[in-house]
């Protein structure tokens, strides 16, 4: 435009990527309907159809014959893709992906303590609560899904998109990663219940770090809850002389 403003479509087109970026509308996600989101942001439907189609040109969502528009299912593929999967079955990577967590839910943690709002809390307790108990015997899918669910709202909290994006790449990872820790944790000599015992009391006082605002104590504790967890998975593995060659480049 001529003097300089940006056309309506187009602030409508940035407000909508960053609902995706920051998560409020998740991959699969159907839009709420055009009129809906019309009030919303307080625009003509003609100025939001634009959006939505510069979002679409994007390959941001997909639109469906009468079935409405959908955030599209591909955002998360490169992270899919066969390779990666090959590398989340692999023995040796079970450590790796637990090195990059220190990283990624460590950071997630301090700036979810630095930048959190109340509603950020509301909901990592909510998450907290909710957890299934975790039993001999019971899902440990449904138990890791319920964690990485926890993780996620805590990079949300963080208020940081590029986290959260490369959380949410990773989610499915994830979920495995923490389902493959409790099927080794269960093993442990001490017995499964007293670790997971352990490990569901750190993750409270990760929470509890984050709601102080104490950013360095939330990240300390994530560290310490996935450091407890990387040298249990390590005694328990080093009994299994099955494993000894995948781990042997661990042993540094």
């Amino acid at each position: 435009m001529r003097d300089g403003r940006k056309k309506l479509s187009d602030v409508i087109t940035e407000q909508l990527e960053s609902m995706i970026l920051d998560g409020s509308l998740l991959a699969g996600q159907q839009l709420p309907p055009e009129r809906e989101l019309a009030i919303q942001f307080d625009v003509s439907r003609p100025s939001l159809r634009e959006a939505i189609g510069n979002l679409q040109a994007r390959g941001l969502v997909e639109r469906k014959q009468g079935g409405g528009t959908f955030v599209s299912r591909n955002l998360n593929a490169a992270i899919t893709d066969p390779l990666m999967a090959l590398i989340s079955r692999r023995p040796e990577t079970q450590f790796d992906l637990l090195e990059f967590r220190h990283a990624l839910e460590g950071m997630a943690a301090y700036y979810a303590a630095l930048r959190g709002q109340p509603e950020d809390y509301k909901a990592l307790q909510e998450a907290l609560d909710n957890l299934p108990a975790l039993k001999p015997g019971g899902s440990k899918r449904d138990m890791a899904e319920a964690v990485t669910a926890f993780y996620m709202i805590m990079a949300r909290a963080s208020h940081n998109m590029v986290l959260l994006h490369v959380m949410s790449t990773m989610k499915d990872m994830l979920v495995d990663n923490i389902e493959r820790n409790f099927d080794m944790l269960a093993l442990h000599e001490s017995g499964e219940e007293a670790v997971y015992r352990e490990v569901a009391q750190q993750r409270k006082v990760i929470l509890a770090a984050i709601v102080a605002r104490d950013p360095e104590a939330a990240r300390q504790a994530c560290n310490a809850h996935l450091a407890l967890i990387e040298k249990t998975l390590l005694d328990i593995n080093q009994r299994d002389s099955r494993v000894q060659r995948a781990l042997r480049r661990l042993e540094i």
